[in-house]
């Protein structure tokens, strides 16, 4: 009940004029730097940072929070209609979004991607509101050997997420490990497999990684085959609208994906990104359509989008309740909240309730704001793709380079851009994934501090791994789906021999 009256409380600070606006600028801002390839929603607010000096906190952190979820919806725009990630999360969209625009439904799939985030957040908001403060107690049980958990545990599950057989999944996985390797190392901070250049003791950048593999390499392809970009005529109302069909498979899937993506923007590593690839690979088992997934199925649009925007809302509950910005993007709310004096933390909503439920508030009228503006400009992002192809391509390779070089001022982003692109074209030639190099590069650094941290703390001891009680859960939990696997494998196999005899000697 308590919760119920903050949120009306909040409600009442959201619809001041002064926060409306502040939502409306956000959202607009963030689709638009969502779909700049290399710019995002880190740039985004980054760049927005300084004019929050003048306004009220309450409005400054609306913005900011407006241009984070906004970027989701705008990063996957991109990845729909030219297979360019604009955002890491909205990589695995490229899997299924972009079979989709080649199949002539880019309207479609974009009006479900839109429709979705929107319900995602919606049920996202609803889950922070209720649990928010039971769950920030729970996260603080979570230590190294949890954390190491966790994210090796996924990595197992989540590695076969692009489908194929276990080499062309292994193979860009340990890749995708060792470029995570490079740089200044974690914990110690010294310096590995720079050989002497400088610029390497920061280590790689993942946007110029996913911009190269996924973008630049297709329009590699798109070189190589120029009549391979689909063919779009004037969009009418009509064919913007999902089909029946369309609709029935989209509501599990955005269900799912909202349960998923709630839980990964509790934990701390970059939550929308691997709650998306969480959601595919959960798609891929229970979807109605998992036939298709890989060759165009809406699920494997509507549950990772739904997943990725639940995640950038529950991120929130860190931030505003323990004062833990788990990204980057949420760690620049937290510098516009201590700016103007004010400390996040398990205080922040009964010390400043106006900003808590306001913040809270607002983001379902924002996410009803990213609604309304962008279903109207699913004919304009279409219409994209009635572009010569060989003009697109040079305007994607324009935005993408200079969206990499923007990003840290570096021309290393640059030079690994065009290397990723000439990586992911000659693996796409191969038959090998590149999903798993994308995961492997953003969980391998992440397990390997918590795994450094973890022996520290126990002097070298193995068994502090697993003696902690949601350690060793997730471990039973992971194991047991493995042999499970295997199993059924096998129940199948049998199964298929007997057929196979009974339908030789009838």
């Amino acid at each position: 009940m308590e919760a119920i009256y903050g949120l009306l409380q909040g409600f009442g600070v959201a619809f001041l004029p002064e926060n409306l606006l502040a939502a409306l600028i956000g959202v607009a801002l963030g689709t638009a730097v969502g779909v700049l390839p290399g710019l995002g929603p880190l740039g985004g607010a980054a760049l927005i940072l300084p004019f929050t000096y003048a306004m009220s906190p309450t409005a400054a952190i609306i913005m900011i929070a407006g241009i984070y979820y906004g970027g989701m919806y705008g990063g996957s725009t991109t990845s729909v209609l030219l297979n360019v990630p604009g955002e890491t999360a909205s990589v695995v969209t490229t899997l299924d979004g972009y079979p989709l625009t080649q199949k002539g439904r880019a309207g479609p799939t974009l009006f479900i991607m839109a429709v979705g985030s929107a319900v995602a957040s919606f049920i996202s908001l609803i889950l922070v509101t209720l649990w928010s403060p039971w769950l920030a107690r729970f996260g603080l049980n979570f230590g190294p050997a949890e954390f190491f958990a966790v994210m090796t545990c996924g990595l197992i599950v989540l590695s076969r997420v692009s489908g194929g057989n276990l080499v062309s999944n292994l193979f860009p996985l340990m890749i995708g490990i060792a470029a995570g390797t490079i740089g200044q190392e974690a914990v110690s901070s010294v310096a590995r497999f720079t050989f002497g250049y400088f610029p390497l003791i920061a280590g790689l950048e993942l946007t110029p990684i996913a911009i190269g593999l996924f973008g630049v390499a297709e329009i590699m392809r798109l070189v190589e085959n120029p009549g391979s970009t689909p063919k779009v005529m004037r969009i009418r109302v009509r064919d913007m609208l999902p089909s029946r069909e369309e609709w029935r498979r989209s509501w599990g899937p955005w269900g799912r994906g909202s349960l998923i993506g709630f839980v990964f923007g509790l934990l701390p590593g970059p939550s929308a990104a691997l709650s998306s690839y969480a959601s595919y690979q959960l798609e891929k088992k229970v979807a109605i359509g998992r036939a298709e997934m890989g060759k165009g199925a809406i699920e494997g649009v509507a549950g990772p989008e739904a997943a990725n925007n639940a995640a950038a809302t529950s991120g929130m509950i860190p931030v505003l309740s323990l004062g833990l910005p788990f990204s980057a993007t949420l760690a620049l709310i937290l510098a516009a909240l201590m700016i103007h004096g004010i400390q996040p933390g398990p205080l922040l909503p009964t010390q400043h309730p106006d900003i808590f439920w306001g913040v809270i508030a607002s983001m379902f009228v924002g996410n009803l704001m990213l609604l309304v503006l962008n279903i109207p400009m699913i004919g304009i992002w279409v219409s994209m793709l009635r572009v010569p192809s060989w003009l697109l391509g040079a305007f994607v390779l324009v935005v993408a380079t200079v969206g990499t070089y923007s990003a840290r001022n570096n021309m290393l982003d640059v030079y690994v851009l065009a290397g990723a692109a000439v990586m992911g074209y000659l693996f796409h030639k191969l038959g090998f994934s590149l999903a798993p190099l994308i995961l492997g590069f953003i969980l391998g650094p992440e397990i390997e501090k918590h795994l450094r941290q973890g022996l520290f703390l126990s002097r070298g001891d193995l068994t502090y791994f697993v003696e902690r009680p949601i350690a060793a859960a997730l471990w039973g939990i992971t194991i047991a789906v493995i042999v499970g696997v295997l199993l059924l494998r096998v129940f199948r196999r049998d199964v298929s021999q007997r057929l196979a005899t009974l339908e030789a000697d009838p």
